[in-house]
């Protein structure tokens, strides 16, 4: 998939990159008995206060229920569509069982219309198919992870995502996720061959203010620009700096280590991310 730069016509289109969907999308409506509508909350909770901030309005979306689980094992599946979905940053792909079923997946890098995938442990370790860990060879580069047998993917399904299987210690596969973390998983659980789709993401700009607001995003407030009663970091005469950056409830936001010291899953991690 590529990315396209707009020539500046408008302000709004200087700054503008945005993907490609010719070529890589290959259907506009998606399938009706795997949407269910989804309800915009704007930031309120159930009894009506607003907990969450800066959310509200945007387009009307409607979910696509997808199959993270994949336990449909030894059933092969051809995919039939490639089609953008408004609620992640990867393309998702609908699956067409040979029992009739129909289910969506995270849209691998490469995965084509037409291809055939297959899970369970018997599936071969190709793009796009779901198998256990301890089934996986090592050194393959994996995305849509478990973290407990059975409980669906968890980690590395955001677009560009992947992780890697680095070897296997017992009944544990040590992978390194996306963040530079190094950490134990079961190798009960599955995972999916390949990277996540869409590796592009990460180039597309908006190009204008407008742009948050179809999706959802209202206009942000800095801290250091309101009063002392509001936020710690505000009020001072002129543009005061507003001090180490917090948050509004007076907890520090650049490095300050918020994980449990006796967590339990610390005997899992085998090394901490990388700082950015």
């Amino acid at each position: 998939m590529a990315v396209r730069k707009f020539k500046p016509t408008t302000p709004g289109q200087r700054h503008k990159v945005i993907g490609v969907f010719k070529g890589t999308i290959t259907a506009t409506t998606p399938e009706k008995s795997l949407t269910v509508g989804k309800r915009a909350s704007g930031g309120r909770n159930n009894e009506g206060h607003l907990t969450a901030r800066y959310l509200g309005g945007g387009h009307k979306r409607k979910y696509r229920i997808i199959d993270f689980k994949r336990n449909r094992d030894g059933i092969p599946a051809t995919v039939k569509t490639i089609e953008y979905d408004p609620n992640r940053s990867a393309r998702i792909a609908l699956l067409c069982y040979a029992d009739g079923v129909k289910t969506y997946i995270i849209a691998p890098n490469g995965l084509e219309v037409g291809a055939t995938l297959l899970s369970g442990p018997e599936a071969a370790p190709e793009v796009g198919n779901a198998l256990p860990l301890s089934k996986i060879p090592v050194g393959t580069v994996i995305h849509c992870i478990e973290l407990r047998p059975g409980q669906g993917a968890f980690m590395a399904r955001s677009a560009g995502t992947f992780a890697q299987l680095v070897s296997r210690e017992g009944n544990y596969a040590i992978i390194k996720l996306p963040s530079g973390e190094t950490r134990k998983v079961l190798a009960e659980c599955k995972a999916t061959v390949g990277t996540v789709g869409n590796s592009e993401h990460s180039l597309e700009s908006s190009g204008k203010a407008g742009r948050s607001r179809w999706l959802g995003r209202r206009p942000h407030n800095r801290g250091v620009v309101m009063n002392p009663v509001d936020h710690p970091m505000g009020g001072g005469e002129g543009r005061a700096s507003g001090g180490h950056p917090r948050s509004r409830k007076g907890l520090y936001s650049k490095g300050l280590k918020t994980r449990a010291p006796k967590k339990l899953s610390n005997k899992y991690i085998i090394e901490r991310r990388k700082k950015k």
